[in-house]
């Protein structure tokens, strides 16, 4: 009797290790892909009326290669714009629409607007997350008198990060473009 415990015994410790092993092939933690930005544009519709404004940078290749194309806008003195942002992958046919997760994901996302020195508008947030901190994906832009700068629009990564003190240097930079303005 003693030789038949004896095999089983080791039989149950070689099924245990088998069965450890096993044990640590669980199934990764998912890990939050970076996506392909290729697109950024932003939609400004005048309040009371008017022709609505685009400004685009675009980047098909991605990084490398071809040089990214980035058109401005010209916006009137003195006006309010409601202001969207669109997020876009264009190498993938069809195009992703990336908005729509940065959206779901405000808590860990924040679009931070810098205006150059010189140009006469300002910007406000008109959205915020479920920690009601701001996202920018909608925004309000104030225009006053004529002038001409650069709107830089960086979109941060802050998972585990965001607070109501998250500063543009809080987190990865997942885009960032400096679009030219013209106000007349």
């Amino acid at each position: 009797m003693k030789l038949f415990l004896k095999p089983s015994l080791a039989l149950l410790f070689t099924a245990s290790v088998f069965m450890t092993s096993c044990s640590n092939d669980e199934d990764p933690i998912p890990t939050n892909e970076e996506e392909l930005i290729t697109t950024l544009q932003l939609t400004m519709i005048p309040q009371g009326g008017g022709a609505t404004v685009t400004a685009t940078y675009r980047d098909l290749d991605g990084d490398g290669g071809q040089a990214p194309t980035v058109t401005g806008a010209t916006l009137a003195a003195n006006k309010t714009y409601d202001v969207s942002v669109k997020v876009m992958d264009e190498s993938k046919n069809p195009a992703e629409d990336i908005t729509e997760e940065v959206e779901e994901e405000g808590d860990e996302h924040q679009f931070f607007y810098v205006v150059s020195n010189g140009l006469n508008l300002s910007v406000a947030y008109n959205d915020t997350d479920s920690n009601n901190r701001p996202v920018g994906i909608h925004t309000r832009i104030t225009t006053t008198t004529s002038s001409t700068g650069n709107l830089q629009v960086v979109l941060k990564h802050q998972p585990n990060s965001k607070s109501a003190t998250s500063t543009i240097n809080t987190g990865e930079t997942d885009a960032e473009v400096s679009f030219p303005i013209t106000i007349q």
